[in-house]
């Protein structure tokens, strides 16, 4: 099992900004890649966020927040990051990191099914 933990949810208002993170230990970090995705209330799928490869050269966006977000990652603090501005209501939603041993492009790691470990989610609440 690769363990890993987000924070840095919370209840933020309609064009506010979070800051979210993941940390990962127990795994040599560097070798995978790291997605975010989110589960609105009601629904069964996580939907694809950011993404991006194991040495950062690569970042890819969902075009639900593409413009909004940013993803970045700290290889030494074995840490990925996912900053978020002018959140909306619709943005609402558990927040997940999860991580894959990386052979594929980032781009092609958009679908919940290609990552085999998560971590419990982080709430982000967007009021209006």
């Amino acid at each position: 099992q690769v363990p890993l933990v987000e924070s840095g949810g919370g209840l933020v208002q309609d064009g506010g900004s979070l800051s979210l993170s993941c940390v990962a230990s127990g795994l040599t970090f560097s070798s995978y890649a790291v997605g975010w995705f989110r589960q609105a209330p009601g629904r069964n799928e996580r939907e694809f966020v950011a993404g991006i490869s194991r040495n950062s050269a690569s970042v890819h966006y969902g075009d639900s927040v593409k413009g909004r977000c940013t993803i970045s990652r700290d290889n030494a603090q074995n840490t990925v990051y996912l900053q978020m501005n002018n959140l909306k209501p619709e943005d609402t939603a558990v927040y997940f990191c999860a991580a894959v041993a990386q052979w594929r492009p980032v781009h092609e790691l958009t679908t919940q099914d290609r990552y085999p470990y998560w971590g419990q989610g982080t709430q982000v609440t967007v009021s209006s």
